[in-house]
């Protein structure tokens, strides 16, 4: 259920739990197209040391594909679940592919209607398809239309709706799947839950982590399960930058 923020949110009152970011809108603004956005000076710095005050447990979650992850942040490597937890790395290092359907049906019924047009890119993954129309907002239309038929020819999939992006991806992995295996490993397992992002395709994992007792924090406008709010990428950073130099961690028992 969609329903307004109700509490202040203070990462340094979570250091002694699991810390979950969303990428784009979260991290970093928005950007005419993905390969566009701009990390902040010090944010990689930023990340680094607030991993290290958790003791590892800080992760990615996106729907960007590990690759440009780790590009984005160079030489910092994170755990990162990507294309909504349909490819994911753990602490130790080692990679989890899952199952996707075939999507090659959808992919030409994509392809077509981003050669007919100028201004939409399609964004191909591994075992999921994004469609951006922020350059031609007026074919919106014209693209629901054609991924409700791609949605068609991809039995297994769904349609998720992003902030002028729509996106097929599988239906068996989403952002609070993600945050479950995490949360199965070492060094997350057994503590709760912080989930940060900004757009609809991030409300499953704000859903999962306040079910287990966790918080949820949206970025900016918009309807949201979370409890909490930040206006902004920027409140965000000041969020991380002061838990990263906070030397006075929550105890386990204290309510934030």
């Amino acid at each position: 259920m969609m329903t307004p923020a109700t509490e202040d949110f203070h990462l340094n009152q979570w250091l002694d739990g699991a810390v979950f970011l969303d990428f784009d809108g979260t991290l970093v603004e928005l950007a005419e197209t993905p390969d566009t956005v701009l990390v902040a000076p010090g944010l990689v710095q930023v990340l680094a040391a607030l991993a290290a005050k958790l003791e590892g447990r800080l992760a990615i979650v996106s729907g960007r594909p590990i690759a440009q992850i780790d590009a984005m942040l160079a030489p910092l490597k994170l755990p990162v679940a990507g294309v909504h937890g349909a490819e994911r790395r753990d602490h130790a290092g080692q990679l989890h592919i899952a199952s996707a359907p075939s999507l090659d049906a959808a992919q030409a019924i994509l392809r077509a209607l981003v050669l007919a047009h100028d201004g939409l890119l399609l964004e191909e993954k591994r075992g999921a398809l994004a469609l951006h129309y922020r350059l031609a907002p007026g074919l919106r239309g014209q693209c629901e239309q054609a991924m409700a038929a791609a949605l068609a020819a991809a039995p297994g999939t769904v349609l998720l709706h992003g902030k002028m992006v729509l996106e097929l991806k599988p239906a068996a992995t989403n952002k609070g799947s993600a945050v479950a295996e995490f949360l199965q490993e070492a060094p997350f397992k057994g503590r709760r839950p912080v989930f940060v992002g900004d757009d609809t395709t991030d409300e499953a994992g704000i859903a999962y982590a306040q079910q287990l007792g966790g918080v949820g924090v949206k970025i900016g406008a918009g309807p949201s399960a979370a409890r909490c709010r930040l206006a902004s990428p920027q409140a965000l950073h000041a969020q991380l930058a002061q838990a990263a130099a906070s030397t006075s961690p929550t105890s386990e028992g204290d309510t934030p």
